[in-house]
């Protein structure tokens, strides 16, 4: 059956990807609709190529360029914040590829979850911000979210066919990004390009920095409590350099189940997207025999304190994860701008937890009060703080 797609964020990491993965399943996937940022030039090309029905762009100033170069072909062609929620519901979608970065993602992906779409998950700060919201929501929606972060992939593989009752802990791997081994008087003075230089991954800016700090292994933690129901206490980070085992479930026999692949997202994604079945691709093979060792050590949190603080935050629960989420896209670009270095993120993001005002109401509207009020804080620390 040939499954109609809207590609949310489209122009990113992970939308490119997705449409590179599908277009060798041309008979699998019919790309109906593309939505993107203000990446105009891409959004285009994409356009053309794959011929959705409604091409979007969020940035009112690309609208008319947008249209214009694309008046030739039978496409509408759309505008605005809001149109990613309308394209989420559309009866024309059959799923939905959340793909979008940040905070920006969480409207259009509970909309389609509301509207009981498949969802295929890039989009973690979804359930980071909202994660009961969202599962509640599913459950009377009927929607069915099916994770493309390669370590839930790992996870949701490796619970197939199990009893939820037979569950240990789920243990996520982390590549410990390319700091692991820097001491902290090096770390202190590290660049945006050196953080920039992931070992194992080709990732956007964003998530690229977040390994290296490994908030996004906190993020990971959060969003695993919410997508399988395991408390956080059940939930353990492990790093692993290699990249090749992308995360394992430890069951109540002692037995542990892991999937290994290459690091590449083509995998998570096509999974997600054709699951239950598996198709086949051309990327690359696992070879054991030429693997002369895996290892594993644990996270050290004294340099990378924010998985501690994201781990603070789910605990604490309410809209202390959401203010987790905006401290940290402040922090992040901050960092890149020369603002702040390698460990004022995380003093930006402990700052902004310990003066958020707490609130325990799941709404989509408490979550932007708290995005708002939290940005503004790391706004303050930032102005207090600032190296410029």
């Amino acid at each position: 059956m040939l499954k109609r797609l809207a590609i949310l964020g489209s122009t990113g990491s992970i939308g490119t990807q997705t449409l590179d993965v599908i277009s060798d399943f041309p008979e699998r996937f019919r790309v109906e609709a593309l939505s993107a940022g203000s990446n105009i030039r891409l959004l285009i090309e994409q356009a053309r190529r794959f011929s959705p029905s409604v091409v979007s762009i969020a940035d009112k100033r690309h609208y008319h360029e947008l249209k214009e170069a694309l008046k030739d072909m039978p496409v509408t062609v759309m505008c605005g914040d809001d149109i990613a929620c309308d394209i989420a519901v559309s009866d024309k979608i059959d799923t939905v590829v959340a793909a979008m970065v940040g905070f920006a993602g969480l409207a259009p992906t509970a909309a389609a979850v509301a509207a009981g779409k498949e969802v295929a998950l890039a989009n973690k700060e979804t359930l980071v911000i909202a994660g009961e919201l969202i599962n509640n929501t599913a459950l009377k929606s009927g929607s069915r979210i099916l994770p493309v972060d390669s370590e839930h992939s790992a996870i949701m593989q490796c619970l197939e066919g199990e009893d939820e009752k037979s569950i240990e802990k789920l243990i996520i791997t982390a590549s410990g990004g390319p700091f692991r081994a820097m001491s902290r008087e090096n770390l202190a003075v590290v660049t945006p390009a050196e953080a920039l230089r992931h070992p194992n991954w080709s990732m956007g800016n964003k998530i690229t920095i977040d390994s290296a700090t490994l908030m996004n292994k906190g993020l990971e933690v959060i969003e695993a409590r919410w997508l399988f129901n395991i408390p956080d206490e059940k939930i353990d980070v492990l790093v692993h350099p290699q990249s090749l085992i992308h995360s394992m479930v430890q069951f109540v026999d002692g037995s542990v189940k892991a999937q290994i692949s290459v690091p590449d997202m083509r995998l998570p994604i096509i999974y997600a997207l054709s699951y239950p079945e598996r198709l086949r691709t051309d990327v690359a093979r696992v070879s054991l025999a030429d693997i002369h060792s895996m290892t594993f050590e644990k996270p050290d949190t004294s340099r990378f304190r924010n998985l501690l603080l994201a781990r603070q935050a789910l605990r604490h629960g309410g809209n202390m994860p959401c203010a987790l989420n905006a401290a940290n896209e402040v922090a992040v670009k901050a960092f890149l701008d020369g603002r702040i270095d390698f460990f004022g993120m995380s003093a930006l993001v402990e700052y902004v937890l310990e003066k958020t005002e707490f609130n325990k109401e799941a709404s989509l509207d408490v979550y932007r009060e708290t995005d708002n009020q939290s940005r503004e804080l790391a706004f303050m620390f930032l102005n207090k703080n600032d190296k410029r």
